[in-house]
């Protein structure tokens, strides 16, 4: 945020200083006797301060700048640019001492403010940084984003929660405030207001999937299983075709024991583009969990399989072939086994169970070839 905001500032004073400062000394009007030289030199050497500052020769631009103030000290934008020009030097002291003449002679000065926020910034000051931006604040609101995040730093967690509440009602929601207010209440440990913001946000828009599902997990965060149940059956009745709610549905079906709807859910969540393969594979390695101590849905377990037997990672076959292994089936056990090697041929564990197995069911002869491709 502040680096946007920043950057559309520095074009625009690049644009506009120059001929501010030019504005004040009209380098036009013919010379009288003394002064048409006055002017000149002081052209010559604002020119060359610009000059150098824009190739980085800052000390150079520091001295040009210094010379401009001997033929006239009134202008606010030679302090202005001194300030600057400090700054990138990172000569605070100087910066500041400069910045803060300009201001004096122009109280009302975005430029001006902005340019000491940043040296208060840069420096960690956050006491200076808050009262400059409060000043800034009254000119553009864009500023108070920067605000909240500065109530963070001084741990003042209630105000910055204010001020990002008055940006996301005149503003909208938005990916940085929401960050920062998550941050807050991780620092905090205050689950309540995040529930609270979350299920506000709920009652304002309704068909908004993704808080639905925040809500859901942060109540699953929180250990209050009943609430985040609560909230996915809304979240199911409010958007009827949702594939994410599925993800959390079949473990509270399976843990109520309405084991066909969480088979469905099971389903949905496996056969779902939407849904990535990590998420798909914790789903299959619950449910092989729950097959594995209720052996008679096994069926159920070969269907479920089939909807993801394009995208079975490592992890997923393995999963599979210790499933596979504890009811005995050794065969099943071992393809899947191999399926995983194939994905992951460095994995110590999975070399030594393809080898048992094969040992197992005195299939020697591969053991001889895998032994050898895996000393490869």
């Amino acid at each position: 945020m502040k680096l946007n905001i920043k950057i559309a500032r520095v074009l625009m004073v690049l644009l506009i200083v120059p001929c501010f400062a030019i504005a004040q000394v009209n380098f036009n009007k013919k010379p009288d006797d003394d002064l048409g030289n006055v002017e000149d030199e002081f052209q010559e050497y604002f020119f060359e301060a610009i000059k150098q500052k824009g190739i980085e020769n800052y000390d150079r631009a520091v001295e040009a700048l210094h010379k401009c103030l001997n033929l006239n000290s009134k202008l606010p934008v030679i302090y202005f640019e001194l300030g600057k020009n400090y700054n990138k030097l990172k000569n605070f002291g100087a910066a500041e001492d400069n910045l803060k003449k300009a201001i004096d002679m122009q109280p009302d000065n975005v430029w001006f403010l902005d340019e000491l926020y940043d040296v208060y910034f840069q420096q960690d000051d956050i006491k200076n940084a808050l009262k400059t931006i409060k000043q800034l604040v009254k000119y553009h609101p864009d500023y108070k984003e920067d605000l909240a995040a500065l109530y963070v730093r001084e741990e003042k967690y209630k105000q910055a929660l204010d001020i990002l509440d008055e940006l996301d009602e005149e503003f909208g929601l938005s990916e940085s405030r929401d960050a920062m207010r998550n941050d807050i209440y991780s620092i905090t440990g205050n689950a309540d207001d995040r529930i609270e913001n979350l299920e506000q946000r709920i009652a304002n828009n309704p068909n908004n999937e993704d808080n639905h599902l925040k809500l859901i997990y942060r109540y699953s965060q929180t250990g209050d299983r009943k609430n985040a149940y609560k909230a996915a059956k809304n979240l199911l009745k409010v958007k009827p075709d949702s594939k994410f709610v599925h993800l959390a549905l079949y473990k509270f079906y399976l843990q109520d024991g309405k084991v066909e709807d969480a088979i469905n859910s099971v389903k949905v969540a496996l056969a779902s583009p939407q849904i990535n393969a990590d998420a798909k594979a914790k789903v299959l390695k619950d449910f092989v969990g729950f097959v594995s101590k209720n052996p008679q849905y096994e069926s159920d377990l070969v269907d479920v399989t089939t909807l993801v037997d394009e995208n079975k990672n490592a992890q997923t076959h393995n999963d599979l072939g210790q499933y596979y292994l504890k009811a005995g089936d050794k065969v099943k056990a071992l393809s899947n086994f191999k399926e995983a090697l194939k994905q992951d041929p460095n994995d110590f564990k999975l070399i030594k169970d393809v080898l048992l197995l094969q040992l197992d069911i005195k299939d020697y002869k591969a053991v001889v070839n895998d032994s050898k491709h895996a000393l490869e």
